[in-house]
């Protein structure tokens, strides 16, 4: 089948701009603006100055800006402890609220918790944090958030070593949607850009949060172009792969 006959693999994605990169003078404008240039989901950065060293927003600002966009608000809590911040984030509008593993001492219960406040619960992992946090847990999580550089800053560079990580992860949700059927996003936060996204994509994320490399254009024409071409960059390394699978299968039958 020719590849442009088949859906393409970025329309099973999700671009997640951070808001942390934006013009917080203008910040509603700025969440519209990406939304319309074709962004899925808003990624907000939550710091506290303590399990982080920054400081960032509070519920008040997922507030001010859920009356501009639709899309979810995909909040990503880098603070300590997490449970009682929770519900506060969840009135102010969130839907998807993600949490470090070493931010809570009871991993279950906070995700319970996620969930009994109407919002989809994920768990975040440093590029040092063992993906064995997952093994009692899975069923209560809907996405896994890599951290591909450590947290607290916007602007960093990729961790390459994340992107084994990132093939692991894909693995064992992979195993557990054919036991279960159970969905699970893959995220990838940090150093996410038009070179790497691709890439990124054929290893098994499908969820890509990108701060400086979207909000860095300065303006909704450069926002639309950025994230069109994150999505080519997806299709074509994913075409890539596919063809590549297809060979080592015709070789092996041969």
């Amino acid at each position: 089948m020719p590849f442009f006959s088949r859906p393409k693999p970025s329309s099973k994605c999700r671009i997640a701009p951070s808001i942390l990169s934006a013009d917080f003078a203008r910040l509603g404008e700025e969440v519209k603006d990406v939304v319309t240039a074709g962004a899925d989901w808003i990624h907000f950065d939550v710091m506290d100055n303590h399990y982080v060293p920054n400081l960032t927003v509070g519920p008040l600002v997922c507030e001010a800006i859920r009356p501009h966009v639709q899309v979810p608000i995909d909040v990503h809590l880098m603070v300590e402890p997490v449970d009682s911040i929770i519900p506060m984030f969840a009135k102010a509008g969130a839907n998807i609220i993600t949490f470090h593993c070493e931010a809570t001492r009871h991993i279950d219960r906070t995700l319970s918790l996620i969930h009994d406040c109407g919002c989809k619960a994920g768990l975040v992992f440093n590029p040092s944090t063992s993906l064995n946090y997952l093994e009692y847990v899975l069923d209560k999580v809907d996405v896994i958030l890599l951290m591909s550089v450590n947290p607290g800053f916007g602007g960093q560079s990729f961790i390459p070593s994340v992107m084994k990580k990132i093939a692991l992860a894909h693995n064992i949700i992979d195993q557990h949607r054919r036991a279960t059927g159970h969905e699970i996003f893959l995220e990838v936060d940090g150093g996410v850009k038009v070179e790497n996204i691709g890439a990124l994509a054929a290893a098994g994320a499908d969820t890509f949060v990108a701060g400086s490399a979207i909000f860095g254009k300065k303006s909704p024409t450069g926002y639309r172009q950025v994230i069109d071409e994150m999505r080519q960059a997806i299709d074509h390394d994913m075409e890539m792969l596919r063809r590549k699978e297809v060979e080592e299968m015709n070789r092996n039958r041969g």
